[in-house]
């Protein structure tokens, strides 16, 4: 008899393909199916993410909650990153909790469904050659991880104490995997890594890799099935003019760059261990913009970081302003265990943080109000694969824009031309041409 498994998953896209991994993995054994009813479910995870402070406050209240209406007899794992760095702290909080899996210890799923009070939070684990079984949410879009891990330390980060040190996923593990999406009806790919564009650094074992990201770029684009590839996210440090060039050239890459700006001052990259200066991304995003006018570029914006004065914020809107980035992730810092970050004393005061937030949301709203007007009557390929409320399908642009058209099922997994009719800030109405 199928058991029923309800998975909360937060945080980036990497979560999201590990709560895939996981699904796929306890279905080796038995049958789960999913359900979006914590109170039928005999498995509950809460797949975790630490990168802020408030998912991992929240964490707890999840629990108490799951705990007060779960049936008899179900178990509750904590996975993913604050598994990682809370470990057996989880089980001194919430004792009822059944096992805690760690980021780098997805493999193990089973092994931890099996027994009680399983611990695995190992982050030097190396699953990078791992064959994982298959399922994905998505039918239309294919998650794939090509590296796990990072070596950055940034100051702010906590990733590296989560996920451990970078290792590439072998390139014939990555291109097998596109094959059985494509085979399985994804026209697009989705690669995942913490610093994408430095595949290639280290493989299991301490092998050489053939490819760097450029090169993998490639061999990905020659399976015929697939029609576009994507991925998050890559490093300013490492886009190099051939990484601009592959990305522009070829036309299966969508046209939509992830730069992670976090600070336009240069004295705060050096504190944050960045690597590169403002003039050094912003001689990146222009150099983009001159070879693919139309491409878009999104970023992520940390707003008082300690010891930024108005000027080192000012940086930053220059930066916002020169460049145009057509979406931001933007948050108030905020400090996180491990970190070299949450050592320092010259914290910026709450009250100035947030005004100085809302400066640049604003800001940035504005320039996406003399934007959104321009798309008007333009015609773009959209990819469908989401139905909405209203009788309304959605898919994205190459550009990663958000579009809407009247029409069902008939147009999921399809690519077709929409002409936008009712441009908004956030989402692009059209009708299909």
């Amino acid at each position: 008899m199928a058991k029923k498994l309800f998975i909360e998953t937060l945080g980036c896209a990497m979560n999201v393909r590990d709560s895939e991994h996981m699904i796929a993995e306890l279905n080796r054994d038995e049958l789960y199916l999913l359900t979006k009813d914590a109170k039928e479910a005999d498995l509950i995870l809460i797949n975790t993410c630490s990168v802020r402070e408030k998912p991992v406050n929240k964490l707890f209240s999840e629990i108490g909650q799951f705990l007060k209406h779960k049936k008899h007899g179900a178990k509750i794992g904590v996975c993913g990153c604050t598994a990682s760095h809370l470990g057996e702290e989880i089980f001194k909080r919430a004792p009822e909790v059944n096992f805690v899996l760690g980021a780098r210890n997805v493999s193990k799923i089973r092994e931890a469904v099996a027994k009680d009070r399983f611990l695995a939070i190992n982050i030097n684990y190396d699953e990078s050659a791992y064959a994982f079984g298959e399922f994905r949410q998505n039918p239309y879009k294919a998650y794939i991880n090509i590296s796990i891990g990072c070596d950055k330390k940034c100051a702010f980060c906590i990733v590296p104490h989560t996920r451990g040190e970078e290792i590439s996923v072998p390139h014939e593990l990555i291109l097998s995997e596109v094959e059985r999406a494509a085979k399985n009806g994804a026209k697009e790919i989705f690669l995942l890594g913490q610093n994408v564009n430095n595949y290639g650094r280290r493989l299991s074992g301490g092998g050489k890799n053939k490819f760097n990201f450029s090169q993998l770029l490639t061999h990905i684009s020659k399976i015929d099935e697939i029609k576009r590839i994507r991925f998050t996210s890559p490093h300013p440090l490492h886009m190099d003019d051939e990484f601009l060039e592959v990305f522009s050239s070829n036309p299966k890459i969508c046209k939509s760059m992830h730069m992670p700006l976090q600070s336009g001052s240069t004295d705060i990259l050096k504190v944050m261990k960045r690597g590169y200066t403002k003039e050094w991304f912003l001689e990146r995003a222009e150099k983009l913009r001159a070879m693919l006018p139309q491409a878009s570029i999104s970023t992520d914006i940390i707003v008082a970081f300690p010891g930024e004065s108005e000027r080192d914020f000012m940086d930053t809107v220059d930066v916002m302003e020169k460049v145009r980035f057509e979406q931001i992730f933007s948050f108030k810092y905020s400090a996180r265990p491990l970190t070299t970050s949450a050592q320092m004393t010259n914290r910026v005061d709450d009250t100035i943080a947030s005004m100085r937030l809302k400066i640049l949301q604003d800001k940035h709203a504005a320039i996406l109000d003399e934007m959104t007007p321009s798309y008007m009557d333009k015609i773009f390929e959209v990819y469908f694969e989401e139905l909405r409320d209203n009788g309304l399908v959605a898919g994205r642009t190459s550009q990663n824009s958000t579009v809407c058209v009247k029409g069902g099922e008939e147009l999921l997994g399809k690519i077709r031309n929409v002409k936008i009719t009712q441009p908004q800030r956030l989402i692009l109405y059209g009708q299909v041409v």
